[in-house]
């Protein structure tokens, strides 16, 4: 399927178009012309138009999911894709500043549960990537994410993150279950298949993490982060030439992304590449400047001997704890 989308004003123009895709027989084509605040019944019909032209049979949770509208205000829907796209990136400052349009979204509309999971997420995703710490991530990830099940307890994204908590409280089989139950109510949702690879990963069953993540990227193979996240289930199951692999390709989607280029230095020093390892790590510290990614590097340069440089890299470690927090791991 492919598409355009032209807004003027308050309106909204969208190009749907549904091709074979072994043959390039256009099957569909249909223009929507809407107002703004009409644009969630075009997310309705646009699928429903689809699964007629393909005489697909949508069941119940299919047909209540296509049905549902996100928000009843289209500013608020914005200014939450703002929020995701910041999200995306990873580092501190930018997860800080997804909060930030999450919580805009959340003034414009009080009831927007996607909203309050956005929250809950670059929460505990701060915590993850070592730019806060845990316990003080858990308090405002756990009102948010309690507010955005009692909107609405079906949704799958909801489960997802319930998930994603549970993974970092080390309670994994409850972050299976969660994460489970967010693909049984949308089997299409690709931050529920990323995020059980994680907890499987951690659980030992590598196979069954790797499956989850490529269909993660399946049904998002733009994400940066669920393609830099299978190269650390290769990485962690010790398929070093894998994950190597996969951090280069992650890298030629995005060159700036610094959680590749942080796996692709695990995944050369532990294969003895300790001098490309190292590049890949400074080329991390430059980007991003995080914690892990000095932690490593002086590690790096310890296996390499340089015991001067390791040294210099923990006393900026220790320097940097004075006015933040640092990760016990790094």
């Amino acid at each position: 399927m492919e598409g355009s989308v032209q807004k003027a004003s308050d309106q909204v123009r969208v190009n749907v178009q549904l091709i074979n895709a072994l043959t390039d027989a256009h099957l569909w084509a249909e223009t929507f012309d809407r107002k703004l605040t009409d644009i969630f019944a075009v997310e309705s019909e646009i699928p429903k138009a689809v699964a007629e032209t393909l005489q697909a049979r949508l069941s119940g949770s299919e047909k209540n999911s296509i049905a549902k509208t996100p928000t009843v205000n289209p500013e608020a829907y914005e200014i939450y894709l703002r929020g995701k796209f910041f999200a995306e990136k990873r580092t501190g400052a930018d997860l800080r500043k997804s909060i930030e349009y999450y919580d805009q979204a959340i003034a414009k509309d009080p009831d927007y549960p996607l909203a309050y999971v956005g929250l809950a997420n670059s929460h505990l995703l701060l915590s993850v990537y070592g730019a806060l710490s845990p316990k003080e991530a858990a308090s405002p990830a756990k009102a948010a994410l309690k507010k955005a099940l009692e909107l609405d307890d079906s949704l799958a994204e909801a489960h997802a993150s319930s998930g994603l908590l549970a993974t970092l409280e080390l309670d994994l089989n409850r972050a299976i279950t969660e994460l489970e139950r967010a693909i049984q109510l949308n089997p299409n949702n690709a931050t529920a298949h990323h995020w059980i690879a994680l907890p499987l990963m951690t659980m030992g069953q590598f196979d069954r993490g790797v499956a989850e993540a490529k269909r993660a990227i399946e049904l998002d193979p733009l994400s940066l982060i669920i393609n830099a996240d299978l190269c650390w289930i290769y990485f962690n199951g010790r398929r070093f030439d894998e994950a190597e692999a996969q951090a280069r390709k992650t890298l030629e989607m995005d060159p700036r992304f610094y959680v590749a280029h942080f796996y692709l230095g695990e995944a050369l020093q532990f294969q003895g590449k300790l001098t490309d390892g190292i590049a890949e790590f400074r080329k991390s510290v430059e980007l991003n400047n995080d914690p892990f990614s000095l932690a490593m590097l002086g590690q790096a340069y310890a296996r390499q001997g340089k015991t001067d440089k390791a040294r210099e890299v923990l006393a900026d470690l220790r320097q940097q704890a004075k006015s933040q927090y640092i990760s016990p791991y790094a």
